[in-house]
């Protein structure tokens, strides 16, 4: 009897572990509530621009932040910092200086997705900051749809300009160089997501061979 029931619990064990695998938790203490897989969440995903009025939990602001921070990055530099906004006023600064982010002056909340070159690599391996904060921003885009939230990335970096308006804004010191602005919020309508699955971008082996 005692071997039947270390063998089922061994096995109920072994099906915990490949269920947290495969879906995003949504609340916190192992909550359930709402779960979304890996894959839809990626598949479903889509740029979301306007947003209720509803205002974004604190404990969600922190899972998508811990889910930017869990990208991957090389040496495990971390090169990132990231910079909450909540503020109205700000939000509208940033609105009317960014061209492509207006939905700004609507969104409950943003976060603005950093480089720090002062945790960057140094030489040939310096830019790879890119690469990490871009990272770091599609957990958040995603964690966020998972989340049941919607985001859309409104590129800053490296159109200078863009990147002059957010350190203006935000007082940004000269090693923190903003990559992107994310607003965020509960969607106020949900556009289909694209299929952008074109089998011919796909090469086998060489650039001869199709997939």
């Amino acid at each position: 009897m005692k071997r039947i029931l270390f063998i089922f619990l061994a096995a109920w064990f072994v099906f915990s572990i490949v269920l947290g695998v495969f879906y995003f938790p949504t609340g916190k203490s192992g909550s359930t509530s709402g779960e979304m897989s890996v894959l839809d969440a990626i598949y479903t995903r889509t740029s979301i621009r306007s947003y209720t009025d509803k205002a974004v939990e604190p404990e969600k602001i922190e899972q998508i932040l811990r889910a930017g921070m869990s990208a991957p990055t090389a040496r495990n530099q971390q090169p990132w910092a990231f910079v909450v906004i909540d503020d109205k006023s700000i939000m509208t600064q940033l609105a009317d200086s960014l061209p492509y982010a207006k939905m700004l002056a609507s969104a409950p909340v943003a976060i603005v997705v950093c480089g720090d070159l002062s945790k960057a690599i140094e030489g040939e391996g310096a830019t790879y900051w890119i690469q990490d904060a871009s990272a770091a921003t599609e957990n958040i885009l995603l964690a966020a749809h998972g989340l049941g939230l919607g985001a859309v990335w409104t590129g800053a970096y490296p159109v200078m300009d863009r990147v002059r308006a957010i350190r203006d804004v935000l007082g940004l010191p000269p090693h923190i160089i903003p990559l992107n602005v994310i607003p965020m919020g509960y969607p106020d309508n949900v556009p289909a997501p694209k299929d952008k699955w074109k089998p011919e971008n796909i090469r086998k082996n060489n650039w001869a061979n199709a997939y």
